[in-house]
């Protein structure tokens, strides 16, 4: 893809990207969707203390007015919460206050991750699935849910982001929009795409994905880490039953899907579910990295391999 059109961008906690190839007009259809990652981030930044998530969270009343943007987005946190079974909450966010994550970047990085340090076990479903205490009323535009539960944006806002910024380069022969790892990926020529998987422990990349339209995103305990003052490690991958960062024994995910968010939910899933059920997440193909630094490479269901290309 080396005449794509390419813009970078700070935000989502990361670099995100715009590239495509659209002729003259490439350039001022990246920087729309460049502005528009931008608009999502500055909406559904827990870290912004004015984001309209931030209001929606401190907002004490039980029904409150939102934004289109803000719909769309708390039906998608539905939707994942629907999809993982109750693996992927967005409404962890005070255990990821109390497990040490309250601000954008933790200062305590702990380094690369070390085999061994993900043993544990895999984590489940909070019992009381508070997601589905979130009601969205598109018509009226409003949210409902009980005083005081609050959601968190960064388990489903960045491959939701890429799927939407991509819409608005439609009809060009390639584009792929990548937010922090997740990445939604299409194009009227259907050239296919290739997608590294990094190593999580610091070695060279661990497979090379090849995709030419849906979604890609990795998700994993390497990064957004941190030391406690005690000496543990933390990290942004709560276990819902427990509130605790979980350590399932899978370090690592890598998930091909028809969507970005779709494969966003998947990937989390997977480091969630542990070893024995992480494959079960990846229908659409992926990599799973284990916590002894193996990795398996994932094949894709019959039923999905359109959207791969082998």
């Amino acid at each position: 893809m080396h005449d794509e059109h390419l813009i970078g961008i700070d935000c989502f906690g990361g670099r995100c990207s715009v590239a495509l190839t659209d002729g003259e007009a490439a350039p001022l259809r990246a920087i729309e969707a460049a502005v528009y990652l931008l608009e999502c981030h500055r909406r559904l930044s827990r870290f912004l203390p004015d984001s309209e998530l931030s209001l929606l969270n401190a907002d004490p009343r039980g029904t409150v007015p939102v934004s289109a943007l803000m719909a769309d987005f708390l039906l998608a946190v539905r939707r994942a919460g629907e999809r993982s079974g109750g693996l992927v909450d967005a409404t962890v966010l005070p255990a990821l206050r109390d497990a040490g994550y309250a601000a954008s970047l933790p200062d305590r990085d702990p380094g690369l991750l070390a085999p061994g340090e993900a043993a544990g076990v895999a984590g489940a479903a909070h019992p009381d699935a508070r997601w589905q205490q979130i009601e969205v009323d598109l018509e009226a535009r409003t949210l409902t849910r009980p005083p005081g539960l609050e959601i968190d944006s960064g388990g489903v806002a960045k491959g939701w982001a890429a799927d939407r910024a991509a819409r608005l380069l439609g009809g060009a022969p390639t584009y792929a929009v990548a937010c922090s790892g997740d990445i939604s990926v299409g194009g009227a020529s259907g050239a296919v795409r290739s997608i590294s998987v990094a190593d999580p422990f610091g070695g060279e990349a661990l497979a090379e994905l090849a995709i030419a339209s849906g979604g890609v995103a990795t998700s994993g305990i390497g990064r957004r880490r941190w030391r406690n003052a005690d000496g543990t490690i933390g990290h942004h991958l709560i276990d819902p039953a427990t509130g605790e960062p979980c350590f399932s024994g899978v370090v690592q995910a890598t998930a091909l899907a028809p969507s970005a968010e779709e494969a966003e939910v998947r990937a989390k899933a997977a480091v969630l579910s542990g070893p024995e059920a992480a494959g079960e997440w990846l229908s659409g193909g992926g990599v799973i990295v284990l916590g002894d630094g193996s990795a398996v490479e994932i094949a894709p269901e019959r039923d999905e391999a359109p959207a791969v290309a082998a």
